[in-house]
């Protein structure tokens, strides 16, 4: 998998009346935001956790030392980025559902060049 920015699509401002501010552009900027998830300890723990082996947000929770809370909105983040995903349901005894989460790359590199970021994502 690979991730590139987006230069030609958010760059050309031609048809627009008004340049776009900086936070405007991280708004549509998808290399910019996993970038973001990327430098976020947190999610980094999560998605590092779940590279081998799926788990439950408990057991991340638990392994990571993050609140549960915490771990479903990094969680949440990380889904919509598409770095992570669902590998299974599982149904306890008491029938509550839980989701086994499993990261979806297994490195990531990122470089600058011309002050626009590149990433690399490798498939897990």
């Amino acid at each position: 998998m690979r991730i590139a920015s987006l230069n030609n699509s958010i760059n050309d401002n031609s048809h627009l009346k008004r340049r776009l501010t900086l936070p405007q552009l991280k708004k549509y900027d998808i290399t910019q935001k996993v970038i973001e998830a990327l430098a976020d300890a947190e999610s980094r723990a999560i998605l590092f956790s779940i590279i081998k082996k799926g788990k439950t947000a408990f057991e991340i929770s638990d392994k990571c030392k993050i609140p549960l809370s915490s771990v479903y909105k990094k969680l949440a983040d990380l889904e919509h980025l598409t770095l992570i995903e669902v590998e299974k349901w599982l149904i306890s005894d008491k029938g509550r559902k839980f989701k086994i989460y499993r990261s979806r790359i297994s490195k990531a590199d990122i470089s600058i060049k011309k002050s626009e970021p590149s990433l690399i994502l490798v498939p897990n």
